[in-house]
């Protein structure tokens, strides 16, 4: 049976990690885990892009070979992964033999059936991209989009695949299939392909850059950058194995915007077609984070170190903000100010005063276990059904990509249980003899105590350490699976609770 297979992008490996790679590894890992707990078997890939014009610059700016800069770099996205707590299967890197045999392979295979050919090329290279550009795309005043960095002439001999003759196909596949999610971000594609598409230049002599996979039926030039990257999510499966169709075609690449005009949309598809394999099923497009309303930037200071912000705030915090502050697909702006507001909002007044006042109430009142809810009135009622409500709106919204909404409508839930507590007030009950007090008091704790187990299910594709603790605390198994848990039930009466905890520590104003 196939498992979900579900890929990020890989990294440049040409500097430290930063808040866009942090948050699109959270955004997988999010989906990998939400497939997980719904039962699926799963297989998440991410890694690092090693070779190229940008890593050889970097290095040689820093007086290092591009092999000591990218086995320096490689650790801190594995680093990065351990740290946010990141579910992948697999970490791969394209300087590994299993990845270069791979990319060696399809490069002689598709050159032998003249899918790739050696021709002339005059024209314009953005060199931070590591690709070649039309003229078209100069603005009006003959500017270069921001987008490419530094553009530069180039005339040389190179190798080509043969992408144009895939434009008419590439076409009738986009019209017919919802390959790019969301679905705007496929209009984006197909406009692209409105204009005739060139071939694609799959080379670049070792005069001018040596660092990459040497061409098979040519030791003068290595692979375009492009052309070896893409085909990670081939080779770290055992392409050309019986093991690869466990696996493929890919459920989702989870990518940027910035990298799904030309190379994910219309580079990957051709290519996999050239070579008689089907395509991924889906491209899974997400917006920029800006900080402060600016681009992220080395030029401008505008950054985040996703390792300090998770060293200080833990790593669940992060993830929360990340996922609940972004829609799919959109751009979304990052801000210390935003950040202490949801921090303080919702993890740690919500949530976490939820949790310390339920087990802070149940362990004076049944240090021996919780007692059933007897009483069902309107408060009791009303929670009940909200339950119902919030358990459809996240189930869809989960399904839907819209995490956002998933977090928003569970945080309603659990700010429902506070008020709950509030009206009941637990702590009033607690003093008084009378029988019926005693019996909503055991009610109240009860449901508030059920309420939560509840909305904590949904926490774990997002918050999956906070999710464990809570479920220890309730003296409950970590969530698992979905399936059984969703339901309000009775199974937490008798159980004794952990003993008061603070989830979300206050940060120092200094911090």
């Amino acid at each position: 049976m196939k498992k979900f297979y579900i890929t990020t992008a890989i990294d440049y490996a040409n500097g430290a990690p930063h808040l866009g790679h942090a948050y699109e590894k959270v955004l997988t890992d999010v989906v990998a885990r939400y497939q997980r707990l719904m039962g699926t078997e799963v297989h998440f890939l991410t890694g690092i892009d090693e070779h190229g014009q940008k890593v050889t610059q970097t290095a040689q700016e820093q007086g290092k070979t591009a092999e000591e800069l990218t086995n320096e770099v490689a650790p801190l996205f594995v680093e990065l992964c351990k740290r946010l707590n990141i579910s992948n299967d697999d970490f791969i890197r394209t300087t590994e033999p299993r990845h270069k045999t791979v990319v060696q392979s399809i490069l002689q295979d598709l050159f032998d059936r003249g899918e790739i050919y050696k021709g002339p090329y005059k024209g314009y290279y953005s060199v931070r991209q590591e690709q070649f550009v039309l003229e078209k795309e100069r603005d009006e005043d003959g500017n270069w989009p921001e987008l490419y960095g530094e553009v530069v002439e180039i005339e040389e001999e190179n190798y080509f695949f043969k992408l144009g003759a895939y434009q008419d196909w590439l076409i009738q596949y986009l019209e017919e299939n919802a390959f790019v999610v969301p679905a705007f971000r496929q209009k984006q594609v197909l406009g692209f392909l409105k204009e005739p598409i060139n071939d694609l230049c799959i080379s670049r002599p070792k005069s001018r850059l040596s660092w990459g996979i040497e061409l098979p039926f040519d030791s003068e030039y290595v692979t375009y950058v492009w052309f070896d990257a893409l085909i990670n999510y081939i080779s770290a499966i055992g392409y050309g194995t019986e093991a690869f169709s466990e696996n493929w075609p890919a459920d989702y690449h989870v990518i940027g915007k910035d990298i799904l005009v030309p190379s994910h949309s219309v580079y990957w598809p051709a290519m996999l077609k050239a070579m008689g394999v089907e395509p991924p099923k889906a491209l899974l497009v997400h917006g920029w984070w800006h900080v402060g309303g600016q681009k992220m930037s080395k030029s401008t200071g505008a950054k985040i170190d996703p390792l300090e912000f998770a060293e200080t705030y833990g790593a669940d915090a992060l993830r929360y903000f990340l996922t609940r502050e972004m829609s799919v697909g959109q751009d979304s702006d990052f801000t210390i100010e935003l950040f202490l507001g949801r921090y303080s909002a919702d993890l740690a007044n919500t949530l976490g005063n939820l949790v310390s006042r339920l087990l802070n109430m149940a362990g004076r009142n049944f240090p021996g276990g919780l007692a059933p809810a007897s009483v069902v009135e309107e408060p009791e009622s009303t929670l009940h059904a909200l339950w119902k409500e919030t358990h459809e709106e996240v189930m869809q919204a989960y399904a839907q990509f819209q995490f956002h909404l998933a977090l928003e409508k569970t945080f309603n839930f659990i700010t429902a249980l506070n008020r709950y507590a509030e009206i009941r007030a637990p702590w009033k009950l607690a003093k008084s003899d009378d029988e019926k007090d005693k019996a909503l008091l055991a009610t109240t704790l009860s449901t508030m105590a059920e309420g939560l187990r509840l909305g904590n299910v949904f926490l774990k594709p997002v918050m999956p350490d906070i999710s464990d603790r809570i479920s220890g605390l309730l003296g409950q198994e970590p969530v698992t699976l979905w399936e059984g848990q969703l339901e309000w039930s009775t199974r937490l009466v008798g159980q004794v609770l952990g003993e008061k905890a603070i989830l979300f520590p206050r940060p120092s104003t200094d911090s």
